[in-house]
């Protein structure tokens, strides 16, 4: 119960901030935008006490450390596979633009308005 009432209280912060975007309408903008970041900034610490939030801080850490131990390709391997997909997808657009006129004129045909 503790962890859901800690977690309105951060979405409360939050809203605050947001009204105090608001109300500092005159105010130079680096204090209005301050007031949301530094709302959500005391929102995720309070957020962070709970018990979910720790669950997503130790997800957090696995996610990082599971990006770490990815292969990435190669500089050489990337242009290859960028090259291949750029001219498939010429190719695929040729093609399409090909059948969509022979299409077209088939249609056109049946109808009576042209190609004879």
């Amino acid at each position: 119960m503790l962890d859901k009432i800690k977690l309105v209280i951060a979405a409360v912060i939050v809203i605050a901030g947001f009204w105090g975007f608001y109300q500092l309408g005159t105010s130079p903008m680096i204090a209005r935008v301050g007031a949301i970041f530094g709302s959500i900034l005391v929102a995720l610490g309070v957020a962070w006490t709970t018990e979910p939030g720790k669950r997503f801080y130790v997800y957090v850490q696995e996610a990082i450390a599971e990006t770490k131990k990815v292969a990435w390709p190669t500089r050489k391997e990337t242009v290859q596979s960028t090259g291949v997909v750029i001219a498939f997808v010429i190719v695929m657009a040729v093609f399409l633009w090909i059948v969509d006129a022979l299409l077209a004129w088939a249609v056109e045909l049946m109808i009576g308005t042209g190609g004879a």
